[in-house]
């Protein structure tokens, strides 16, 4: 073995040049190995969760639509089946909203709104034998937000959906971005002169035939926080991240909790028509002046075509089921989340105190003998301890790294 680049030794030798290269494969791999292992628990716990929140949000969603057309059915049956295609389209909206997609929660409200008014003037105000056209009706939608019909409800009605929304959407993206965040650091990109490090450190003792001496702690510290100094840049981040976790769950409570806001939407578009009634004659008088009398056409507005029973049993028993609301299971989730903090400051103590480095007092590998202690100078974690490293060359920071931190000051930022 006199061709070996990294497990050169004085003693004879039992490794080749090409088992050299084996082994050298093989430590790269236990260390990303053990690093997987050591997140495990710390993924499952977010992903699981994100998972969870997400289904929730979505049957939260499906309730509040039903609700909504039950409404419509049950007190204004005439204009059921109108009024329940925009109550879909309005949902359809909440969802894309809250699953990322870039769309004004203001508009949408202020569109079902719109879209409403000329189906409760056809059926509530002004009702004939037939109905509006569609030019009139296209006239009284663009004339709601100056007639103003339902009084303040739509504005009250933005106010509710942006203050639930808008947190329920960022805590699900946060939760995207830490399993993101997980996936890159599980994956990390080890250094040539890392690699060889880890192959000193792991299986040079091999070759000299001790397959059962272990890295001392203190070699180990040096060796595992030098090629995981750019991970430990993010443990600032990291703590940042779930403080402001915390802060945002704590948030999406009370008036403004997304539960208390979908499942009563249906009681606010009730107030507005409700209102409109009220204020039936005022209105048609400001219509008249706007619009001109009702044109109308030859066509009956179909009846409620909505099957209420179909959907409501089961999406109740789900919420009877799930005794935990959104609020406790959120408290619950962070509770866990919160003994992670110091997770990516900690990670090489971790890594060699659970798995690579000898117990204290046993005899131990210094990279090049079995001793009984490492006598050598021990670093800090980060890319800053690292010039006085008397094991490994760290050569600043990794581009990759750098773009998660960047994330995670813009989550923490939103």
């Amino acid at each position: 073995g006199d061709d070996l680049q990294v497990c050169t030794s004085k003693n004879p030798t039992c490794c080749t040049k090409k088992m050299e290269e084996r082994y050298q494969t093989a430590a790269k791999q236990d260390i990303q190995q053990v690093l997987q292992t050591s997140s495990a628990t710390l993924k499952f716990l977010i992903s699981r969760n994100a998972a969870a929140f997400q289904e929730t949000f979505e049957m939260l969603i499906r309730l509040a639509e039903n609700y909504t057309s039950t409404l419509f059915c049950n007190a204004y049956r005439n204009m059921a089946a109108e009024a329940t295609a925009h109550v879909q389209e309005f949902f359809t909206d909440v969802g894309l909203f809250l699953f990322g997609t870039d769309i004004s929660t203001e508009e949408s409200v202020n569109r079902f709104f719109d879209t409403l008014f000329p189906v409760v003037y056809n059926h509530v105000i002004n009702p004939g034998l037939t109905d509006i056209s569609l030019e009139y009706a296209e006239c009284l939608r663009v004339a709601r937000r100056d007639i103003m019909p339902f009084g303040n409800i739509p504005q009250k009605a933005v106010g509710q959906m942006e203050r639930s929304l808008l947190p329920s959407r960022t805590f699900l993206q946060a939760l995207n971005l830490g399993i993101e965040v997980i996936n890159m650091t599980d994956h990390l990109h080890f250094s040539k002169d890392c690699s060889r490090d880890l192959l000193r450190m792991q299986y040079c003792p091999h070759c000299q035939g001790l397959t059962l001496s272990k890295p001392c702690m203190g070699y180990c510290l040096n060796i595992i926080r030098g090629c995981l100094a750019v991970i430990a840049e993010i443990d600032l981040h990291w703590r940042g991240y779930i403080q402001a976790l915390e802060e945002i769950s704590s948030a999406m409570s009370g008036a403004y909790d997304i539960e208390h806001v979908l499942l009563n939407f249906h009681s606010l578009v009730n107030d507005a028509l409700v209102q409109a009634q009220i204020n039936g004659p005022g209105l048609s008088e400001q219509v008249n002046k706007i619009c001109g009398p009702p044109v109308r056409n030859p066509k009956q507005s179909p009846n409620c075509s909505f099957d209420q029973n179909k959907d409501n049993q089961g999406l109740k028993m789900f919420f009877r089921d799930s005794e935990e609301t959104l609020a406790n299971r959120r408290k619950e989730f962070i509770s866990h989340l919160r003994f992670y903090r110091a997770f990516y400051g900690s990670l090489a103590d971790q890594l060699c105190g659970n798995e690579l480095a000898a117990a204290d007092g046993v005899p131990c590998w210094n990279g090049e003998d079995v001793v009984r202690s490492y006598t050598h100078r021990v670093v800090g974690s980060g890319i800053k301890a690292q010039s006085a490293n008397p094991e490994v060359k760290v050569k600043g920071t990794d581009p990759v790294i750098s773009q998660i931190i960047d994330k995670l000051k813009h989550v923490i930022q939103v």
